[in-house]
């Protein structure tokens, strides 16, 4: 069974320095037929003004993954991570960049601040939460890259459980996967019909199981053994293997 949800359907929020898209309800945007996919509960493409950013808030009891696709995030947190001074050279750590993905563990509580520091550059990056496996664990924070070439026509494993195969490491009953497909370039994945597939197209134009997606489409996939990605333009995806219950 497939669910197609097209960009357009999302929320949206426009708060000048800050412009974002709810695949799931968040905030002031509230749909009870959108509450999250099995334990994916937040999906925001945020798009953050050049010299602003999120002031330092807390979180807890969620696994936190940035995905950014244009621009740099500035990442600090009370756990210590993000050096002051880095911003500007995209170097210092607690820095995002497009091909890096950051994941944080809220835990038993964490406080956090993000921003786009480049004076002139807008930050456009995916905010992603999934709902971890245990309450009440050990903050945490992990960043790796991922290049280009390793998503380019396959579906490279980002985050997982056991941080197999270099991915980052999410305290949940999830995956994710990030691919790069254009032209001739084709991916398949094998599914356990049991749990719940999540497939969200960042940008550009791809067939996924026979549905085409547009950018910021989405495609709810259950009860299917195989994912199927092809005849892409200048398409970027994420897939989620995911619990099928909260």
């Amino acid at each position: 069974m497939l669910m197609l949800r097209k960009s357009a359907d999302r929320g949206y929020a426009d708060h000048g320095w800050l412009k974002s898209y709810h695949s799931f309800s968040f905030a002031d945007y509230h749909d009870p037929r959108h509450m999250g996919v099995g334990n994916l509960r937040v999906i925001n493409e945020d798009r953050i003004a050049p010299g602003t950013g999120f002031g330092t808030h807390g979180h807890r009891d969620m696994e936190i993954v940035s995905y950014v696709l244009d621009g740099a995030l500035a990442h600090k947190d009370s756990m210590g991570n993000g050096a002051a001074g880095g911003e500007k050279s995209g170097k210092a750590a607690g820095v995002i960049l497009p091909g890096d993905v950051q994941r944080m563990s809220a835990g038993t509580g964490v406080m956090h601040s993000e921003f786009n520091h480049d004076p002139a550059r807008t930050t456009h990056f995916l905010q992603i939460w999934i709902i971890p496996r245990r309450r009440g664990i050990a903050p945490g924070y992990e960043q790796k890259r991922f290049e280009a070439a390793d998503k380019r026509g396959r579906l490279a494993l980002v985050a997982s459980e056991d941080g197999r195969e270099g991915s980052v490491t999410i305290h949940a009953d999830a995956s994710l996967r990030a691919g790069l497909f254009d032209g001739a370039e084709r991916a398949e994945l094998a599914l356990d019909p049991r749990r719940l597939a999540y497939v969200h197209l960042v940008r550009g134009r791809l067939d996924v199981n026979g549905t085409t997606l547009n950018g910021g489409d989405a495609l709810t996939v259950a009860d299917e053994s195989r994912l199927v990605l092809e005849r892409g333009q200048d398409a970027e995806v994420l897939v989620f293997d995911l619990a099928s219950v909260q």
